[in-house]
């Protein structure tokens, strides 16, 4: 037997046991740590409980702090109009179903997702993180799903510059035109509202300026230039792995639960999308992705 073919037992077996491991991280967090800390749906309550006529009054970090454009708060505002536990029940759901559908390829996979600690997380707090992963596996084929990345955390729209280095300027020009145009809609409907999230939400997120809790300590001008270059370097390789990895590390703020932006790698390196992207500078489509 080859050397590779006998540790390939071990490599599962490692696997299994972080698999193993990560599942029970998520029961107790949700059996144990939910009852006692009381802060399931941290992030959710601020989805819920949003004042669609001034939704920016707290800073990020805060209960409720509301941090999205108005395109976002418009969306988001009939949230109200349910009661607390019921929306935060569907908005788990979601994650979970998303969370799911991001594992898809088999059981294992699946499991996997869910046993990385970032997602157990993500479904602790309620935040829009796996969402973003999602838009980001839909945006090599429907580029316009990064407009919801651009509308809401902004930042990790650097992704994007994958189109830009494969010359892709038609997904480039989608992805940029559907977020302006629905930008410009809402400038019509809210333009004060512009006004208060740059001010107000948009740059004290961006420089952490009172962010008081849990965070990974990292300036936001230091990791964008190198989510760039990763997406750069990725884009020229073809290695679409590069994009989620390139857009968690240019989030406003590192949350840990922000890494679960992570899992949208799981698919782009098994599974090829329907349609093949467009290798720089060629006029043929490509196949599989190189890991």
């Amino acid at each position: 037997m080859s050397a590779p073919a006998a540790a390939a037992p071990v490599r599962r077996a490692i696997g299994d046991g972080l698999i193993v491991a990560g599942l029970l991280f998520t029961v107790y967090l949700f059996v144990v740590v939910a009852p006692q800390a009381r802060t399931f749906g941290f992030d959710a309550f601020a989805y819920w409980s949003l004042n669609p006529a001034a939704p920016y009054a707290r800073t990020a970090g805060e209960l409720g702090a509301f941090t999205y454009s108005p395109v976002i708060a418009r969306l988001f505002s009939p949230f109200a109009l349910v009661p607390f536990w019921a929306f935060s029940f569907l908005w788990l759901l979601l994650g979970v179903g998303t969370a799911a559908w991001l594992g898809l390829g088999s059981v294992r996979s699946v499991l996997a997702v869910f046993a990385f600690p970032p997602v157990a997380l993500e479904l602790y707090h309620g935040n829009v993180h796996l969402l973003i992963a999602a838009a980001i596996w839909l945006g090599f084929r429907y580029p316009a799903a990064w407009s919801f990345v651009l509308l809401t955390k902004v930042t990790p729209g650097v992704g994007l510059a994958w189109f830009a280095v494969r010359r892709e300027w038609r997904s480039l020009g989608i992805a940029f035109g559907v977020t302006a145009a629905l930008a410009l809609v809402s400038l019509a409907l809210d333009g004060n509202l512009w006004v208060s999230w740059v001010r107000d939400s948009l740059l004290p997120t961006a420089q952490a300026t009172s962010v008081n809790q849990t965070s990974l300590a990292a300036p936001l001008w230091a990791r964008v230039p190198i989510a760039l270059g990763l997406v750069a370097w990725g884009g020229r390789t073809d290695r679409r792995w590069t994009v989620p990895v390139a857009a968690t590390l240019a989030l406003p703020i590192l949350w840990p639960s922000g890494l679960a932006v992570l899992v949208a790698a799981w698919p782009l390196r098994r599974r090829p999308m329907p349609q093949a992207a467009r290798a720089p500078g060629r006029g043929t489509a490509s196949g599989m992705i190189s890991a």
